[in-house]
């Protein structure tokens, strides 16, 4: 299991929990927007965080967080990525799993293994707009797979959609409304602007009035 980041604590990506925040490597989609390009685009610029110590580092802070929140790049492309969490759970400490839902076989294996407390589903537009994500062909059947697996399965969980511009419109925020129809929790985020990690016009983010009616659609 190759760790290529560490946060040690925060209140904010674990909902209602103290979190200590790990990050991999390499991801299976190339989004313009995306926060953590590095970690996608060339994931061995940063030195792996050695795994010993992070597991001191979290024992040593299990008095004071609740759990880990394991993100990327994509978690799940990870090997060793189930005896890592396996190793987290020994610590008597929650897992949160960001992940984008392209690999559903690994999410069922780690359900069944009841190695995650919490998954984060990012639901980035309607699927037939995924392939606009990526370079190379994305299995929207596989996404689609992860979401009632979410809904079906996983303890707890969130889908999350950044609402980009010209991505996530009024339209693709009714037809992911299905797809997720009977979800507990669909959170919409505004998009930041920021450089375009593939290059193109650089995008704006939405007026508050907008963005505000978009999260008006999503809870209709």
């Amino acid at each position: 299991m190759r760790i290529k980041g560490f946060q040690g604590t925060s209140l904010l990506d674990f909902p209602g929990r103290v979190s200590s925040l790990v990050f991999t490597g390499g991801c299976n989609l190339s989004c313009g927007f995306c926060h953590n390009p590095g970690l996608v685009l060339d994931p061995d610029q940063y030195p792996d965080y050695p795994l010993d110590e992070l597991l001191d580092e979290l024992k040593q802070r299990r008095s004071f967080i609740d759990g880990v929140v394991v993100s990327g790049g994509e978690p799940t492309l990870a090997t060793g990525l189930a005896g890592f969490l396996e190793q987290i759970k020994e610590l008597g400490l929650q897992v949160k799993l960001d992940s984008n839902g392209l690999l559903p076989r690994v999410l069922t294996g780690l359900f069944e293994r009841r190695l995650v407390d919490y998954l984060a589903l990012d639901f980035k537009t309607s699927p037939a707009r995924y392939a606009e994500l990526h370079d190379r062909p994305v299995d929207t059947a596989a996404l689609l797979a992860s979401c009632r697996l979410a809904i079906e399965q996983a303890p707890e969980y969130e889908f999350r959609t950044t609402c980009v511009p010209g991505l996530v419109t009024e339209d693709e925020l009714h037809v992911m409304g299905e797809v997720i129809k009977g979800a507990r929790r669909w959170v919409l985020q505004q998009f930041v602007p920021r450089e375009q990690m593939l290059g193109g016009a650089p995008r704006q983010a939405y007026p508050a009035a907008e963005f505000t009616r978009l999260r008006q659609v999503a809870e209709s």
